[in-house]
């Protein structure tokens, strides 16, 4: 009774870790969430959703008011103060001194809407351009998390494959070294052999101390990412089968490539961009009209013969028209034009790299599919190779250094097997960046090469 019940403890066991196990698409949600790289680019964005209101306001009017408060208190004494002498309006009396005491408040709105300005109006369009940037700048960065997440994701898995293939080679290693010291003590065999097989183990035990610590920093490397890397990662199916590019001809790949990806979009707006600042400079030639409003109204009181109420209404235009400046304006035309040159130098830049991009990933899938057919074919081989060669080793016609080699080459076919599937489909992904179609859909078909 209890040995049932242990296997179908140990079963549930497995079941719930399989079922703890998270896939890529889990991985990517969590990255969504937790990615700096990808949280900053988001930020970035809303700054330059902002560019458009900013500039918008250079053409609309701007109305402010303000206000004073103020006491004149004024002193005077006549030169004849206290002597006799003839006051004003006839008579005569004593001179005395005398003063005013003056109270204002008051307020002023004003309004000024730009009629010509050019300058103005070229802002507010490259604006335009410059939030288009920051959209295609963001676009970019969800392209390089999806590519980033796959990466780790697969980079992970490869790890964790090289560690048991390295521990499963151990555990036939250590056989055939016990196997060897047993044939050695009943006198079958040499020391040649012992030592050969004490060899093997010692080489596989560095090794898996290397892919433990090669798992660790791949899991680092995913936790950077996602903040908290799940405990499992679903594997690939067994045998899976990975799909050709579509289209299979790569023009079509580079033509998008050159016109759809963001790094060359964002050039092309840039290029605009500068476009729009050769404009803006000559402005500094060109004059300037805006429209001026403004009412006053002050309130003066004490002892003074202008006391009461003062309204004051005004409206007009003013103009300003620039006549030298030093050559500010003709060198900041040159300069602006230097920097458009180079903008497009930067565009045809992009465009080169993003067609190398898609070539190299192009031929990556391709090469990797071929790859991967030309591995199955041989782990096929590998594994008929060693039982051979153990049938002949326990017959006398192999010795144990054959077994060995048989079995590292086993071992080292499945780990190239899977990581070239890994490879596959990231460049398939990253075959899809630099065209400038990746989206988050594409994750689905590789998300369904996964055990759930």
């Amino acid at each position: 009774m209890q040995k049932p019940l242990i296997a179908m403890l140990i079963a549930s066991a497995f079941l719930t870790l399989d079922a703890q196990a998270a896939d890529l698409i889990q991985v990517y949600q969590q990255a969504l969430a937790n990615d700096a790289v990808y949280a900053s680019a988001r930020a970035s964005l809303a700054v330059g959703q902002e560019r458009v209101p900013q500039a918008r306001s250079l053409l609309l009017p701007t109305v402010g008011i303000n206000g004073a408060h103020t006491r004149d208190d004024k002193d005077f004494s006549p030169w004849n103060e206290g002597q006799v002498g003839s006051l004003p309006g006839g008579g005569q009396g004593i001179i005395s001194g005398g003063g005013a005491n003056t109270r204002t408040n008051s307020y002023t709105v004003s309004l000024s809407q730009p009629l010509f300005r050019w300058a103005n109006w070229q802002t507010y369009q490259q604006s335009k351009l410059l939030e288009a940037i920051s959209q295609a700048q963001f676009a970019q960065a969800q392209q390089d998390l999806i590519t980033r997440v796959a990466q780790a994701y697969f980079d992970v898995l490869a790890a964790q494959d090289t560690l048991e293939s390295t521990r499963a080679q151990k555990t036939a290693t250590t056989e055939q070294l016990a196997s060897a010291k047993r044939n050695f003590e009943v006198g079958t065999q040499t020391i040649t052999d012992t030592h050969e097989a004490q060899a093997a183990y010692d080489l596989v035990v560095a090794q898996e101390f290397a892919a433990v610590n090669d798992l660790e920093n791949k899991r680092t490397a995913l936790q950077a990412i996602v903040g908290d890397a799940p405990a499992a990662l679903a594997p690939l199916k067994p045998g899976v089968t990975l799909a050709s590019p579509e289209p299979s001809l790569i023009d079509p790949w580079v033509s998008s490539a050159q016109s759809q990806n963001y790094g060359v979009v964002s050039a092309q707006l840039a290029l605009e961009s500068s476009r729009r600042d050769i404009h803006k400079s000559r402005a500094g030639h060109y004059p300037t009209l805006d429209l001026i409003a403004n009412a006053t109204r002050a309130n003066i009181s004490g002892r003074t013969s202008s006391s009461g109420d003062v309204n004051n209404k005004a409206i007009g235009v003013q103009w300003n028209v620039p006549l030298f400046n030093g050559f500010a304006v003709t060198s900041r035309v040159r300069e602006s034009i230097a920097l458009e040159d180079k903008a497009r130098n930067d565009l045809e830049a992009t465009r080169r790299t993003a067609a190398q991009g898609v070539r190299q990933a192009f031929r990556g899938v391709n090469n990797g599919l071929a790859q991967v057919k030309a591995l199955e074919a041989a782990e096929v081989s590998s594994q008929s190779a060693l039982e051979s060669n153990k049938l002949g080793y326990q017959v006398g016609v192999r010795i144990n250094i054959d077994v060995l080699n048989a079995q590292r080459q086993l071992y080292s076919t499945r780990r190239d097997l899977s990581r070239a599937r890994y490879d596959t489909i990231v460049n398939g992904l990253r075959l899809k960046a630099a065209a400038g179609s990746l989206r988050e859909d594409d994750l689905v078909p590789v998300n369904n090469l996964l055990q759930k």
